[in-house]
């Protein structure tokens, strides 16, 4: 069985909603996820894993968040090939670029996108938000 983390940085706690439910679908569709706020794991240990499902909101103008979750995934972008990843956060405004860009980074590092897009959400998950999260999170267990 593949093991899962589930790798999040939030702000408002927008994203660590997002993060739970995705955990909560790996482990409905029988996976292994563990769950990790992006300042409670290193990249060494992050790359152990078979999977990754990466959170993080759209910060500034439209990037990801630049004190911890991004130089955490530049540490471990040159890691992602060959991995499933699947990317996934919360925006308030624009039109969600952030996860474009994010999604084109981690595709040029080798990954394979899972859904073959990030999972985002404007502003707080709503329950419809939560139930696509969780479908998002099982996708990545097959």
């Amino acid at each position: 069985m593949n093991k899962i983390a589930v790798i999040y940085w939030s702000g408002t706690g927008n994203t660590e909603a997002m993060a739970n439910a995705v955990a909560s679908g790996i482990k409905e569709a029988g996976g292994q996820a563990e769950l990790f706020n992006v300042c409670d794991i290193t990249p060494q240990d992050a790359l152990k894993f078979d999977r990754l499902a990466l959170g993080c909101p759209a910060c500034g103008s439209e990037i990801l968040e630049e004190t911890e979750f991004e130089p955490f995934f530049s540490q471990i972008e040159t890691g992602l090939a060959g991995k499933r990843v699947l990317l996934f956060g919360s925006y308030s405004w624009g039109d969600g670029q952030w996860m474009v860009d994010w999604q084109t980074r981690t595709e040029k590092a080798g990954a394979y996108i899972v859904n073959g897009e990030g999972c985002k959400v404007h502003e707080t998950p709503t329950s419809e938000d939560i139930c696509t999260c969780k479908e998002f999170g099982k996708s990545i267990v097959s």
